[in-house]
């Protein structure tokens, strides 16, 4: 075990089904595991606290005054109504780093308490909240002329941004997903950046969990399904394979969201679970062929990872991070735009021997991926943030250098997509 500052996770959401819980959650069971003293704070359905080893975890329940920002996620009004608990919690763990994980309320709470009690704070930037609200708001605005429905979103967009970044502005470390995030986070913030990977467990997501074995080619989806996964680009992909004489396939969709009734009346080849986990999410990843994730706003992107770990390649578009995690022709490809991702679909379902050969590839290069050794420079960044505050001195951005030019992806290998 690697000694490393005590910290106190707060985060608006740990339950969820979505990436940023997940990494929450894997955080927790890390710091478990290296017996490092964490408190975690975040939503529960009522005010509870566990000690679990090193870990002591509190959840603080979200109140009537909130409303529903996803399908099991809702933001609380009036959390702060337990900023006492809250402190009392700091307080008797004496944590040496605040790390929040949004710009919510439960980041806002934890900014607020890192200032009052004077201790560094640590913020890292997982979703495009930016992009996110502009999607949504044109799926809000589709009865609009499009060029006034565009300049709405994009004005939306930029003020969304602007109050993202005076956020991040707070902290003394920052922390992103991608090289490149982590470049353009430090120079909009003039805060030091450290690049925070994910992992992948690869004995819960392997392809010995395929359980089918007949001629349906599976094209899997899984994630929310709303307007911000560009989702309905899938018919898209269906009128295409159609078009050019396919039929025997699916589109095996996981997931919930505002858009799943608008593609089960759309997708005539699609099948929809809702959301799965453990076991069942195992297995259908297993039992995919091809990933399709149209996503333009996703800053990382586990979903790519656990269908790469389950042996199944990847299209993915250029913009974002899922793009960072496909080796182009190796593992999957990296489309330019619609016209390339249904093209290299269609490339896909016309050579099944490479396909297969694909997403074997994909299974060997997770081959040392996982949450221990990505956390491990999640806590290089907290002990930076202890031992440095003030102004950065070039001493200091030398001695990080290693840690800014990781590139993220756990050493792909050669060939990956560059950022």
């Amino acid at each position: 075990m690697t000694a490393g500052p005590r910290v106190a996770l707060i985060c608006e959401t740990f339950q969820e089904i979505n990436g940023v819980a997940l990494t929450a959650r894997q955080l927790v069971e890390f710091a478990k595991r290296q017996e490092r003293p964490l408190l975690a704070i975040h939503g529960g359905p009522r005010v509870a606290r566990f000690v679990e080893g090193s870990v002591t975890r509190l959840e603080l329940p979200r109140g009537p005054v909130s409303f529903a920002i996803e399908s099991d996620l809702r933001y609380d009004l009036w959390l702060w109504r337990h900023a006492q608990e809250a402190r009392r919690a700091l307080e008797e763990f004496r944590p040496d780093a605040i790390h929040v994980t949004s710009p919510g309320e439960f980041g806002q709470l934890g900014a607020y308490l890192a200032h009052a009690l004077k201790i560094p704070l640590v913020a890292s930037w997982h979703t495009n909240l930016h992009q996110f609200a502009a999607r949504r708001l044109g799926g809000m605005l589709r009865f609009l002329p499009e060029a006034c429905s565009n300049a709405c979103c994009g004005h939306a967009e930029r003020l969304a941004l602007l109050a993202l970044l005076r956020f991040y502005k707070l902290a003394r470390v920052t922390l992103a997903p991608t090289p490149e995030q982590v470049r353009w986070l430090e120079k909009e913030t003039g805060r030091a950046s450290f690049l925070m990977v994910r992992g992948v467990d690869t004995e819960k997501f392997s392809p010995a969990h395929r359980t089918v074995d007949d001629d349906t080619v599976r094209l899997g989806f899984v994630g929310r399904v709303t307007a911000e996964k560009s989702v309905r680009f899938l018919v898209d992909v269906e009128q295409a394979l159609l078009a050019a004489g396919h039929t025997k396939f699916s589109f095996l969709v996981v997931g919930e969201g505002g858009e799943r009734g608008w593609l089960e009346q759309n997708l005539r080849h699609g099948v929809f679970t809702g959301v799965l986990r453990g076991e069942e999410l195992a297995r259908a990843y297993a039992n995919m062929d091809l990933f399709l994730f149209p996503s333009r706003t996703d800053t990382y992107g586990n979903v790519i990872q656990e269908a790469a770990a389950s042996g199944v390649a990847a299209i993915v578009t250029s913009e974002g991070g899922p793009k960072n995690l496909v080796v182009p022709g190796t593992t999957g490809f990296v489309a330019a735009n619609e016209d390339e991702f249904i093209f290299r679909t269609l490339e896909m379902l016309g050579d099944m021997a490479k396909l297969r050969a694909m997403g074997k590839a994909a299974r060997e290069n997770m081959n040392g991926v996982s949450w221990d050794a990505a956390f491990e420079m999640t806590y290089a960044a907290y002990r930076y943030a202890v031992e440095n505050g003030g102004e950065e001195s070039p001493a200091m951005k030398t001695a990080r250098k290693p840690v800014l030019a990781a590139r993220s992806l756990h050493g792909r290998k050669a060939g990956a997509a560059s950022s």
